[in-house]
């Protein structure tokens, strides 16, 4: 039993975790077809054996029977569970129109019912059954309200609200104002304004994946892998000192980690170069500068002649840049977090005289 934890906690260390992730997301979407139609209860006996037998070993039942960690576990289920019922209904439809058959929806359209008192009665319902569950919730899982805040003896690990988490692993990786304020101010741009970007009539009022596989692909790796994930990550894997432990691995306050990570600028002029780090920051910071304009640019073409040159070919130039600039964007932070955990980078860009670190 020993070894076969020690084997999950392998298996749950950073790097393994986030590309076990991706990969296990797009296996997903390839296999959409199989586990829509077929495997919805599967899902739920994996996650179920897992959090099960994972709680009878007494380091992680101690994280994860926490009050305020149960909504994580709530977050889990139902993530699959809107995964799944979408996808169900997205690969139906798919199905359908290959057969020359109209989408479900359409063929329900004779079936519809009156706001009121209909839709009206059944929310009442499901606000009195919700507002029920929750008075039994807060009886016999009382809040996580501590004593008043004490400089002297801050919590370790001090984390913000479950539904925060996924940001705060993003302050490890980019300077705070742009983790905390310019990365989220992204996101609901973004999402704002993708009914201006994504001119697709397809899909509308109905569920498919065959007609919006660019759009529906990324909005779920985003949602997936750089949110769901990120907070399951930092919930029970992030523990003391913001340190990584894997599920079964003991919370040691005193666990120690090397601090190896450099900058992009120390590994050119100090470790390639053999020279010190300039004093001027333009200077100092131009091999960042440069990679952050390559990843921009070339990425961007390779991507513009190859997996996108449709999508290139049917917008218009602004509309695309908008696109590639979010995307790429996006795509920037799991690319941050493998160069940080596999080659020990700590910034590309670090300039701390202006507070602009990425």
């Amino acid at each position: 039993m020993d070894l076969f934890k020690e084997q999950v906690n392998r298996l749950f260390e950073p790097a393994t975790f986030i590309g076990l992730s991706t990969v296990g997301f797009f296996m997903l979407v390839y296999s959409r077809r199989v586990w829509s139609t077929t495997s919805f209860w599967v899902g739920n006996v994996v996650l179920t054996l897992f959090f099960g037998l994972s709680a009878l070993d007494p380091n992680f039942n101690k994280v994860i029977t926490k009050p305020d960690n149960i909504p994580i576990l709530i977050m889990v289920y139902t993530a699959w569970w809107t995964l799944w019922l979408s996808m169900n209904q997205a690969i139906t439809n798919d199905q359908r129109m290959e057969l020359g058959l109209p989408p479900d929806e359409q063929e329900d359209s004779g079936k519809k019912v009156w706001a009121w008192p209909d839709l009206v009665y059944t929310e009442l319902l499901a606000m009195l059954l919700v507002g029920g569950l929750l008075v039994i919730w807060s009886i016999f899982l009382k809040a996580p309200l501590e004593e008043p805040a004490n400089i002297a003896d801050s919590p370790n690990p001090s984390k913000a609200p479950w539904y925060f988490l996924g940001l705060q692993e993003m302050l490890v990786y980019y300077d705070p104002w742009l983790a905390g304020v310019v990365f989220p101010g992204l996101i609901v741009v973004g999402l704002m304004a993708i009914p201006f970007i994504d001119f697709n009539p397809l899909g509308n009022g109905y569920f498919t994946f065959r007609a919006r596989k660019f759009a529906i692909t990324w909005f779920l790796f985003g949602y997936i892998v750089l949110w769901v994930v990120l907070i399951f990550l930092g919930t029970f894997l992030r523990g003391p000192n913001w340190n990584f432990y894997g599920p079964y691995e003991y919370w040691d306050p005193h666990k120690l980690e090397a601090l190896v990570n450099i900058n992009l600028s120390e590994y050119f002029w100090i470790k390639w170069f053999q020279q010190p780090l300039p004093s001027n920051w333009m200077i100092r910071e131009i091999p960042g500068f440069v990679a952050t304009l390559a990843y921009f640019s070339v990425v961007g073409f390779v991507l513009t002649k190859t997996y996108l040159k449709q999508m290139h070919q049917q917008m218009t130039t602004i509309r695309y840049g908008i696109l590639m600039t979010l995307f790429l964007s996006m795509m920037a932070l799991p690319l941050k977090m493998l160069l940080r955990w596999f080659f020990d980078l700590k910034y590309v860009i670090a300039i701390p005289e202006y507070f602009f670190n990425i």
